[in-house]
């Protein structure tokens, strides 16, 4: 369900879309893809030159390659669309220092460290920190995530409704219920 009628009349000026992918692949690993477009309903003009209604103002992607552990074995950036060619996509291969990471033990400090301000792209580091969750829906896809055997299943304790003391979990993963809630 969508939200609510907006209460007065507007225009749309923007739409930023992400779109995420993850792929199996042969080698035994698997690849986590990320797009970030930016475009605008009408001409914008940039100090680079005027860019059409339609066209994106920002097409950008990064992939990694990951293992069952989440580590980054490798990484690529590539910029389509931008603001300043020949600057903007000049960071692009900067994205490879992901390699080696994981991407859920101590991912976005190190991310930060690497990327923050000058030292990456918003936009490509924007993307980045979206890959974990990207990745873990991405190894969902192959396991049942309520099984009585195995470790505990990554999402409970993550969410609200997933915290281990709640109904949801006493009712779709009870090896994994903690009882009721204290004050």
């Amino acid at each position: 369900m969508p939200l609510s009628p907006a209460p007065v009349a507007r225009q749309r000026l923007h739409v930023r879309s992400i779109q995420l992918s993850g792929f199996k692949r042969e080698d035994g690993l698997w690849d986590v893809e990320a797009r970030l477009t930016d475009v605008k309903d009408q001409d914008y003009p940039l100090s680079s030159g005027l860019r059409p209604a339609g066209e994106p103002v920002h097409d950008m992607w990064i992939r990694v390659t990951i293992d069952r552990d989440f580590n980054i074995h490798d990484a690529e950036a590539k910029t389509d669309g931008m603001p300043y060619v020949g600057h903007c996509d000049q960071i692009n291969t900067d994205y490879q220092r992901l390699k080696g990471l994981n991407l859920f033990h101590g991912f976005r400090r190190a991310v930060k460290e690497r990327f923050d301000g000058v030292k990456g792209c918003s936009h490509l580091t924007e993307l980045v920190m979206v890959l974990p969750t990207a990745a873990i829906q991405t190894f969902a896809s192959e396991m049942k995530d309520n099984e009585d055997h195995g470790p505990k299943p990554y999402q409970l304790d993550r969410c609200h409704a997933l915290e281990s003391t709640s109904e949801v979990v006493q009712r779709y993963y009870p090896r994994w219920y903690r009882g009721q809630k204290m004050g």
